[in-house]
C-alpha cells in the first residue's frame, strides 16, 4: 500500500514516533466522520503526515492543507504529496500557526481543522481559531489516559487537576462548549467556531504557548 509505504518513510525519517502504524491509520481514519463531502480541511502540525495524509487519501473529495513550522516536516510532505499523486488538492505549508492565522486565503477560511497531537488544549484552540470559518469545528484527538479519553462527561486532567476544554476559556476564544465523540476507538474532541474570529487573534508567535488562554 502506497499510503503505508510513505508513512514508512515517515517514520525511517524520525517524522512519525515508534508507533503501530497500521493503528495510527485506523486512527487517523476516524477523523473522517467529521468531514463533509467537498470541505476544506487544514491539519495542524502535520508532521509526519497524520492525520493529513490519510485523510487525503481516504478521502479525495476534500481539499486539505498540511501546515507546519518545520521546513524539513514541509519538505517531507511536499514529497508525500508528489508520490501520492494528490498534488491537485493538497497542499504543504511552511508557516507557524500564528502566522497563518493572518495570511490572506488562509483566515477563516476552513471548514475543519484537525489536530493529533500540535500542542495543550489551549494551544490548539487559540492557535487553530484564526483559521477556522463561521461554524467550523476543531477536531482534536484525546491522548490515551486523559479523563476526557476515557469518560466524555469527565473533562478533568486528572494529573493537572484542571479542566482540559473549559467552557469558559473556550467562550473567551469564539468556541461553543466541547463535544466528545468517539469513533474508532478513540475519543476525539470537536469545538465549534462561533461567529468571526475575535479581532485580537492570533497573537504573535510564541504567546499561546508562553501565556495559555485557559
Amino acid at each position: 500500500m502506497l499510503l503505508r509505504a510513505v508513512l514508512q518513510a515517515a517514520q525511517d525519517r524520525s517524522l512519525i514516533g515508534g508507533v503501530d502504524l497500521d493503528a495510527q491509520v485506523v486512527h487517523s481514519a476516524g477523523f473522517e466522520a467529521f468531514l463533509e463531502p467537498g470541505c476544506d480541511v487544514l491539519d495542524l502540525g502535520s508532521g509526519g503526515g497524520l492525520p493529513g495524509l490519510v485523510l487525503a487519501v481516504g478521502r479525495p473529495d476534500i481539499q486539505m492543507t498540511l501546515l507546519d513550522a518545520a521546513r524539513r516536516r514541509v519538505r517531507f510532505l511536499e514529497w508525500a504529496i508528489d508520490q501520492l499523486g494528490v498534488g491537485d488538492r493538497v497542499d504543504a505549508v511552511w508557516s507557524r500557526a500564528e502566522s497563518a492565522g493572518n495570511k490572506p486565503g488562509m483566515r477563516e477560511r476552513y471548514a475543519h481543522v484537525v489536530s493529533r497531537s500540535f500542542g495543550p488544549p489551549a494551544v490548539t484552540a487559540e492557535c487553530a481559531r484564526p483559521l477556522l470559518a463561521d461554524g467550523g469545528s476543531l477536531v482534536v484527538s484525546e491522548p490515551p489516559g486523559s479523563a476526557g479519553s476515557e469518560d466524555p462527561t469527565r473533562d478533568a486532567d486528572p494529573r493537572a487537576g484542571q479542566v482540559r476544554w473549559p467552557d469558559t476559556g473556550l467562550a473567551a476564544l469564539g468556541y461553543r462548549p466541547a463535544s466528545h465523540v468517539r469513533r474508532s476507538g478513540s475519543m476525539f474532541v470537536e469545538l465549534v467556531a462561533a461567529g468571526a474570529c475575535p479581532a485580537r487573534l492570533p497573537r504573535r508567535e510564541g504567546m499561546p504557548a508562553k501565556r495559555p488562554a485557559f
